[in-house]
């Protein structure tokens, strides 16, 4: 008889040539972005069930999952239920106790637990008051057979599931990839810099991402695996910063802004003067401006903008405005449009909300080449970026809060006229080193100073024991006119088990343990009840963005009194009367983007509080939280974040995202909180490598990695 025909398989290979991986599954993985091999042996676990983590039952956990080395005591007796149903119950014991194994529907394993056995079990562990001390139940645990001769792995993979899938399927289909095609994996990163920056080899990391032997090799697979990230994305940079910027666009030499200057009711800050005199210098080239002014919430990066658009226009030619958000749009065009006018610069307004009136009758001026009847300035959303909004005579393209808008969608808006000057703007205070390596491809203006008059807003970290003056707070600041905002981790409560340890809890130093999170939905409704004569609402990212602007919009008219929300706040409207910023779990932020959330508040004339919430007691935490009651400086807080935190709150939108099998770049690893030294020595592998071998030629594996990035860019 014929042998059964091989399938030759290879990375790019569907998950359907698995064995059990038929067309349901294969539906299930493609949900979750994997369809071949290779992005398969790329499906890194969500977090790690810590087995090893073995307690007596008088300690198990009585908020999650707990690892037990009990004895079966006595032998497992099978009881047939109505039906097809059975339950085997057996005894096992530790020194703490006796606990009940109950298992449904697995008569097999009555001839399993074998008297005097032992056995590792995880699962919930439940504790029952009894005449002498306690009784502990366990219900369906995983077991494995334990022995001196023989020890078993501290952790156990959890990955990312969509429905039709299991937690040891996907293991299983993990493990087999790896067996027939792992050594297909070509590793990019050249041997000297991994033996240089002390690395584990790519096999030796992906085995252990998956199926780490202990602790410490999960901690050496992930450290391998961040610097990889972070050195592939610096490479990216500097490659993208190599490309001269050709001569082509059109000089604004038009550059007297004084009226502009003499409408405003305060005095620029000698940064704001400075980033103005940097824009007006590449505007008046005709090498296409390309600059990022970077600053602190409020510290007057609009007016830096509103200067730009004035030389532009003033110039004869067409400014545009991009911002992510219809609020946010609306918020602009209030304030720049009055001023605009009494220079004689009419402003418009261009969202998914205008009429479709609006939207023809502006998309027509834009389009106009007669002068009389052109518009020259506008601002809207990704209303901009449709293929019937054409520009006659765009000379300058401004983006703001330009971490919400991905690369393409910002090249998208300068694409809409030939070698368009493009100014970006970010309310995140970036330190200059990591500055350069995320923005290596731009100018860079730095403000740093605040304009006079902005309150400092008193911060605090506390503790869950001052839960009640917290409340107190609350209820007097509405009392007293003013509007609150909470901010919480997470929508809704965990779906990781407390017994299990994330991905982004393993350092070098050791597992990071975190207080349970603050879920948003039960925090607002709990708060309802509490002071049903508050007006409490509640935003999140799974809103309808029609549903988040109306929130939004009633939270600026004073209709809301206390918001409950997600960070879908750090970036929105300005909203003066809100006194008061809460953020639960604060430990779970970066303090660049606790900072973020902070400057929501503030912003008026009242006196503003914000008040971080942490059960955390580890001194990294506390550390952390204290810098944010020391200083309001968004730069000194950034370096604070980077040294003690990673890159990660920085890179997390900074990229386009695929999975690297398929030639992208996506953070896995160094958005989860890296390593401050990683990341420096990754950026400056990639800066030494490129001075040394600027075509890669000494790499091929790496030179090719690159080639395929560059080919995809140009065909986006």
């Amino acid at each position: 008889m014929a042998g059964k025909k091989q399938i030759k398989t290879d990375l790019e290979s569907p998950v359907s040539v698995l064995p059990g991986v038929g067309p349901a599954k294969a539906a299930a993985y493609a949900k979750m972005g994997v369809e071949t091999l290779g992005q398969l042996i790329y499906h890194v676990p969500r977090s790690y069930e810590n087995r090893g983590d073995i307690r007596l039952l008088e300690n198990a956990r009585d908020d999650g999952k707990t690892a037990v080395l009990l004895t079966v005591s006595s032998v497992p007796v099978t009881t047939r239920l109505r039906g097809k149903m059975s339950v085997v119950k057996f005894k096992a014991t530790d020194d703490s106790g006796v606990c009940e194994l109950v298992f449904f529907n697995q008569p097999y394993l009555g001839k399993t637990f074998v008297t005097d056995s032992v056995w590792r079990f995880y699962g919930n562990v439940v504790k029952k008051k009894a005449r002498s001390g306690f009784r502990y139940e366990m219900s369906s645990p995983v077991f494995e057979r334990w022995s001196e001769d023989a020890s078993l792995p501290d952790f156990t993979s959890v990955y990312p599931l969509s429905e039709g899938l299991t937690q040891k399927q996907v293991a299983e289909n993990i493990r087999e990839a790896i067996r027939i095609v792992g050594s297909e994996v070509v590793d990019v990163l050249p041997d000297s810099v991994r033996v240089e920056n002390n690395l584990c080899t790519l096999d030796f990391a992906l085995k252990n991402i998956h199926n780490p032997a202990d602790y410490q090799s999960l901690a050496i697979a992930k450290r391998r695996l961040v610097f990889e990230e972070l050195f592939l994305f610096s490479m990216a940079l500097l490659k993208r910063g190599t490309h001269k910027r050709l001569p082509g666009a059109v000089p604004c030499a038009r550059q007297n802004i004084t009226p502009l200057l003499g409408q405003l009711p305060y005095t620029l800050t000698d940064a704001q003067k400075n980033a103005i005199r940097e824009v007006a210098a590449d505007m008046k080239s005709d090498i296409p401006m390309s600059r990022i002014v970077i600053g602190d919430v409020g510290c007057g990066k609009t007016m830096v903008a509103a200067a730009a658009i004035c030389i532009a226009v003033m110039s004869g030619h067409q400014a545009a405005m991009m911002v992510p958000t219809e609020i946010l749009a609306a918020q602009h065009y209030e304030s720049l449009s009055g001023l605009f006018e009494k220079i004689g610069i009419e402003t418009a307004l261009l969202t998914g909300a205008s009429s479709a009136a609006e939207k023809r009758a502006v998309k027509k001026r834009l389009a106009s080449t007669d002068p009389k009847e052109r518009l020259n300035f506008v601002i809207g959303t990704h209303a901009l970026l449709t293929d019937d909004t054409v520009f006659s005579d765009l000379a300058l393209a401004v983006t703001d809060e330009q971490h919400r808008f991905g690369v393409g969608q910002r090249t998208k808006l300068a694409e809409k006229a030939e070698k368009t000057h493009m100014l970006t703007m970010s309310a995140t205070p970036i330190p200059r080193s990591l500055a350069l390596v995320l923005y290596g491809e731009l100018d860079i203006s730095k403000i740093d100073q605040m304009p006079a008059g902005r309150q400092k807003v008193d911060t605090y970290a506390v503790d869950e024991s001052k839960r009640d003056r917290i409340d107190a707070f609350i209820r007097s600041t509405v009392a007293d006119g003013g509007q609150v905002y909470i901010v919480c981790p997470s929508i809704e409560e965990s779906t990781v088990d407390s017994g299990e340890v994330a991905i982004d809890d393993i350092t070098d130093e050791g597992i990071k343990t975190k207080p349970p999170l603050k879920a948003a939905t039960a925090y607002a409704a709990a708060l309802r009840e509490k002071m049903p004569d508050i007006t409490v609402a509640l935003i999140h990212g799974r809103l309808k963005a029609v549903e988040k602007e109306a929130i939004m919009t009633g939270f600026a008219a004073g209709d809301i009194d206390v918001l409950v929300s997600t960070t879908v706040i750090e970036v929105g409207v300005n909203v003066p009367n809100a006194s008061l910023m809460i953020v639960e779990n604060a430990e779970r932020f970066g303090l660049s983007q606790l900072h973020q959330l902070r400057g929501r508040v503030g912003r008026g004339s009242r006196k503003s509080y914000c008040v971080l919430v942490s059960d955390d007691k580890s001194e990294m935490a506390r550390s952390r939280l204290e810098v944010m009651t020391k200083t309001n400086n968004g730069f000194e807080i950034a370096e604070a974040d980077l040294k003690n935190r990673g890159p990660g709150d920085f890179l997390s939108n900074a990229a386009p995202a695929d999975v690297r099998q398929s030639g992208g770049l996506r953070f896995r690893f160094s958005d989860l909180g890296g390593d401050g030294t990683v990341f420096a020595a990754a950026g400056a592998a990639a800066k030494k490598l490129m001075e040394e071998d600027p075509e890669l030629d000494g790499c091929p594996a790496l030179k090719a990695y690159m080639a395929g990035l560059s080919n995809e860019r140009a065909a986006d």
